[in-house]
Parts: C-alpha cells; sequence; structure tokens
C-alpha cells in the first residue's frame, strides 16, 4: 500500500528534513506516527500527497509509482488519501451536510448521489442529526468529527490524521479516536500522529518513532518513547 525506499527531503543546507527513510505499510493497516515538533512527521504526509516531491529516495502508494507520477494526475492520487487537520479547516458558513458535500461537489458528483451519499457518512462518523447544523454550533469534537468525514466521504483507501485531537479535551479526543478506528475497521489504512501519550500507549497498534528526519523505532505493538 505504502512504500518508501530511502527517501530524503532537503529544503536548505542546514540538513535533511528526512534522511533516507525506508518505511513499508500494509493494506488497512493503522500505524501511529511519532515524534517531536520538527522530527520530519509533516514533511513525510506532505511527500505522500504529492505537496513536496522527494530529494532522492523512492516513493510508491496504492501501486502508483511517484517517480512516473505526472503533475496533472495528482488530483486522483489526492482522492485516494484523505486528510484531517489538527485544526478542523471546516466553512463557518455551511451547514455540517454542506462542508462535507462540498468534497464531493468540486469532484463533480451528482447532485443526487452527494444526497445518497453525506447521510451515510455523517452517520459512520457519529453525526445523525447534525447535518444541518453549523460548525459554531457544535463541539471542538464535533468538528473534527466532520472534518473526518469530509476527509472520507470519496472513499480513500489511505486517511492521514495530523495531530486531529491536539485540540481536543480527552473525552472528545478518544470519541475522535473511536472514529478512526472504526473507519480502519471498513479498510481504510490510517496513518495517525499524536503527541498523546495516553493515546499511543492505550491503543496497541504499531507505532513509528521519527527523530531528526530518521525512523529510529519501528514496534508493531509500541510504547510511547519521548524522544
Amino acid at each position: 500500500m505504502i512504500l518508501l525506499d530511502r527517501v530524503s527531503k532537503t529544503y536548505n543546507r542546514r540538513g535533511p528534513a528526512l534522511d533516507r527513510v525506508s518505511l513499508h505499510v500494509e493494506p488497512k493497516e493503522f500505524v501511529l506516527i511519532v515524534g517531536q515538533s520538527g522530527a520530519g512527521k509533516s514533511t513525510l504526509f506532505k511527500l505522500l500527497t504529492r505537496e513536496e516531491k522527494p530529494t532522492s529516495g523512492k516513493i510508491i502508494v496504492g501501486g502508483i509509482d511517484y517517480d512516473q507520477l505526472k503533475d496533472k494526475d495528482v488530483p486522483l492520487l489526492r482522492r485516494k488519501i484523505g486528510v484531517v487537520f489538527q485544526d478542523f479547516k471546516l466553512l463557518l458558513n455551511k451547514t455540517v451536510a454542506e462542508n462535507v458535500a462540498f468534497a464531493l461537489e468540486i469532484a463533480g458528483i451528482s447532485n443526487q448521489e452527494i444526497k445518497h451519499t453525506v447521510p451515510k457518512v455523517l452517520d459512520v462518523v457519529g453525526l445523525k442529526g447534525k447535518d444541518k447544523n453549523y460548525p459554531l454550533e457544535l463541539s471542538g469534537g464535533e468538528r473534527q468529527r466532520v472534518a473526518i468525514a469530509r476527509a472520507i466521504v470519496r472513499q480513500p483507501k489511505i486517511l492521514i490524521a495530523d495531530e486531529p485531537t491536539g485540540n481536543l479535551d480527552p473525552k472528545h479526543a478518544w470519541d475522535v479516536i473511536a472514529v478512526l478506528e472504526k473507519i480502519n475497521r471498513y479498510g481504510t489504512t490510517v496513518l495517525l500522529t499524536t503527541h498523546n501519550q495516553e493515546i499511543v500507549n492505550k491503543l496497541r497498534r504499531r507505532v513509528v518513532t521519527i527523530k531528526d528526519g530518521k525512523i529510529v523505532s519501528d514496534r508493531a505493538i509500541g510504547q510511547y518513547k519521548d524522544v
């Protein structure tokens, strides 16, 4: 599903943001990516979504060799990769349903299919009955679940969740994690970054630790190590 082979990314002369990183993620895996701010996690995600190109090394995602990927095909790639951020990036003047539908509208999906799909996705993330609410009428955890719904509405094969619980209190954080686990059980590969030690230790999933642009640990069932 995801293969990085000795991938490096250098932005300037201060040294590489990623340094010969090799990583293999199987389809339907749930992997936690941990490390201090500036360790290289965001760079890794930008390479996967093709916001950035590697300085060296090979990336293959879902059978797509990024060396052969043309710029015009990048939007098609990104339909296979959903992304959720710490800040929800919702449109405040649109309802919950309209925020989720917007991701389908820009992809050229018909109105009939949108009306059929959006309620199903809102049900998956536990927001049934909230479709007519506006973002500011929701809790932080609910807003993050809207963002997740928007990210998965096009049924991506991979979901990248970059610190999705960073701004949330513990209860809402676990609500979001439960949604991510549910999505994973449906067959979506999930990559999750978090600084929350309790989440890492309780989830008992594979943990990849990045430090100074290098993978320093890759544990099948990991414990949080402050690096």
